[in-house]
């Protein structure tokens, strides 16, 4: 038999086999797929991997939670008062029972509304809670708001609070009082404020910009279609939005010309590049990230970021953002969303979930744990935290 011929009789029998197949997935006896029409939303496909499960009830070693949200500015409606969102007393339960040594509130609002929120927590229970200030963003377009953010950051400090939280309002919602156009992160109007919690040695948690699927059409091709369709709101897609590295390179303006302010990138800068964050790290030696709500990106990428971890092990911080009532599900505060943490950090264990829900929030895949170190676990959830916020070791 040739070539040809061989051929020919494979293309055959090939043919015969899939029709054979389609056969046998044809139903029978008038039996049809269980929710042949099972919408998208309502599929939770059970793994069949038989893999090692890692229960990890507490850390390794004592954790300082970078980032959380116990409260919340402008309560009742006023820009300086306060809302409390987790009861502290349970908070102090799940810290005692998931080894948390304290717990960074980083939206801590400003005036009296902080100074209620430091009375609650960091006075209340010493060592247990940090508060953050905010920038006053109500008051933005007012002449002199730089000298007045400044003035508000010495308040702050002087009232307890150990750092700054910037919001993605500054290059993604805050506008020109008129014009409506966007302010960006590195207007220079601004410099007054990085420099004064540079010059009080207050670190600033910022987030900037969000994940690249935000920024692309909600098609058939967004890997974050199911997330996006449910909070439609959290596009910046089609609207006046600087692109999502445009927001990053504002940001890398502003720690340029800052050096000596700490800035710690929150969500990990962003972790869907871990090359481009790495060369940030690089070039910023003021740069730190922290991992909070990012597992699920760093852990379908297990090797990669066990090398960004091992690399950068001075500069990266634990946190969570860790919220109440929250309606994603993998910042919802409790044992569960720590355990998922751990495990990640600590093991091994394959494709298992990155939060705890029946169905991915943010998309349809599972992760995998990157085993750190000792060395470098004792650095990640506490070490390097306790040295930004000048804590005893």
């Amino acid at each position: 038999m040739n070539r040809r011929q061989w051929m020919a009789l494979s293309a055959g029998t090939y043919a015969a086999g899939r029709g054979a197949a389609a056969a046998q997935q044809a139903p029978r006896g008038g039996q049809a797929p269980q929710d042949a029409a099972l919408p998208l939303e309502k599929y939770e496909p059970k793994s069949m991997l038989h893999v090692a499960e890692t229960h990890v009830p507490r850390s390794r070693f004592p954790v300082i939670d970078f980032h959380t949200h116990i409260t919340f500015a402008g309560g009742g409606g006023n820009p300086e008062g306060v809302r409390v969102s987790m009861d502290p007393a349970n908070c102090l339960a799940v810290m005692d029972r998931k080894n948390i040594r304290t717990m960074v509130d980083v939206t801590g609002g400003y005036g009296a509304g902080l100074r209620e929120a430091i009375a609650k927590l960091s006075t209340a229970h010493p060592g247990r809670f940090i508060v953050f200030t905010e920038p006053a963003w109500a008051k933005a377009s007012d002449d002199g708001y730089a000298k007045t953010q400044a003035d508000l950051i010495e308040d702050a400090h002087k009232a307890g609070a150990k750092g700054l939280k910037v919001l993605k309002n500054l290059g993604l919602f805050l506008r020109e009082r008129g014009t409506q156009k966007l302010v960006r992160l590195d207007d220079p109007r601004y410099d007054p404020m990085w420099e004064a919690v540079g010059s009080l040695k207050m670190p600033v948690a910022i987030h900037t910009s969000d994940p690249e699927a935000f920024f692309l059409p909600i098609d058939r091709f967004n890997e974050r279609w199911e997330e996006l369709h449910a909070h439609p709101d959290w596009s910046f897609y089609g609207k006046d939005y600087p692109s999502n590295r445009e927001l990053q390179e504002a940001r890398r303006n502003v720690m340029r010309r800052h050096p000596k302010t700490q800035f710690v990138c929150l969500h990990v800068a962003d972790a869907e590049n871990l090359p481009y964050v790495s060369e940030c790290l690089d070039s910023h030696p003021n740069m730190f990230v922290d991992i909070a709500a990012r597992v699920g990106e760093l852990g379908r990428q297990p090797r990669a970021a066990r090398k960004f971890f091992d690399k950068y092990q001075d500069r990266i911080v634990f946190g969570t953002d860790a919220s109440a009532g929250t309606s994603t599900p993998q910042q919802t505060f409790g044992d569960a969303l720590y355990e998922i943490y751990y495990r990640f950090l600590e093991t091994e264990d394959e494709y298992f979930d990155y939060a705890p829900a029946a169905i991915p929030p943010q998309g349809r895949w599972r992760i995998y744990g990157v085993g750190l170190s000792e060395q470098v676990l004792r650095k990640v959830y506490g070490g390097n935290a306790a040295r930004l916020l000048s804590l005893s070791a």
